[in-house]
This record gives C-alpha cells, structure tokens and sequence, in this order.
C-alpha cells in the first residue's frame, strides 16, 4: 500500500508542475508538436499558386524522384502514395492533386540525415495528376503522375 502512495504523490508532483509549466506560457505543445501553417500554400485553389505559395515554384522534372501511386484508385478518400528523392541534400517534400480544390495536401520538412522517402495516404477529388515537388540544394524539382479514380473522395 505504500508504494501505491508514493506512486500517486509522484504522478500527481509531476502533473502539477507540467500544468504550472503550461499555465505560466513556458510549455507549448502546441509548437512543440506542429510547424507553422502555411496557410496561404494550403488555401490555394490553383497548383501553380499552391507550389508557388509553398515554395516549390518552378520546380523542373526530374527522373530522380520516385513517385509510387496507382494507375486506378477504386476509393479517392485513401489514395496510398509513395515518393523517394534521390537528390542529394533534399530538405523537404510535398504532394499537389491538380483538380483538388486545394491542390496542396500534404508538405512535409525533412531534418538533415533524414532518408528522403515519404508513404502517406491522400484524398483525391476525381481523376488528377498526383506531383511530388522535392526542395533540394536550394533548387525544386519535380514528378508527377496522372491516377484514376471511380468512386470520389472529397464528397464526389
């Protein structure tokens, strides 16, 4: 019975000091778990724009991006994709659906040392070009690749 005590005194110590932490302003999960929105990028109707706004504005073609999606999606509402950039110092990547509304669906930031390889799941509005725009060496680049789908995800 008296480890049970001295566990709970311990446990409800710790939760005190964590929510005096949070409730003087020193604790902010919010930004400790998420980076900035980018909400201009994200809110772009347009794929030109939302790379533009995104900071993958005049990327080029390269075949040194591996771009894994199906031919056909039976479901738009999970489209598996897959990406691999074999550019070296790549930094960041990010998926555009063209004829989403917001073409921009997922971006994501890559540390140093990271192996550029990203496998996600996205939401498809009808029959698109999925791209895969990679920051690399200061430069963008790009792949892309058209994917059919026959049941709509984005309420389609």
């Amino acid at each position: 019975m008296d480890k049970l005590r001295r566990l709970y005194l311990k446990s409800a110590g710790a939760a005190g000091v964590l929510l005096a932490a949070a409730g003087a302003g020193l604790l902010k999960p919010g930004e400790v778990f998420a980076a900035a929105w980018n909400k201009l990028a994200f809110s772009s109707n347009n794929v030109n724009d939302a790379m533009k706004n995104a900071n993958y504005g005049g990327a080029v073609e390269s075949k040194d991006i591996i771009l894994k999606v199906p031919d056909i999606a039976e479901n738009g509402a999970i489209v598996p994709v897959e990406a691999t950039s074999n550019i070296p110092g790549t930094t960041s990547m990010a998926f555009f659906v063209e004829k989403n509304q917001y073409p921009l669906v997922a971006d994501f930031e890559l540390p140093s040392g990271t192996e550029p390889y990203i496998s996600t799941r996205i939401k498809m509005s009808q029959t698109s070009n999925v791209r895969v725009a990679v920051r690399a060496g200061g430069k963008t680049y790009m792949q892309s690749k058209e994917v059919k789908v026959t049941i709509g995800g984005c309420g389609g």
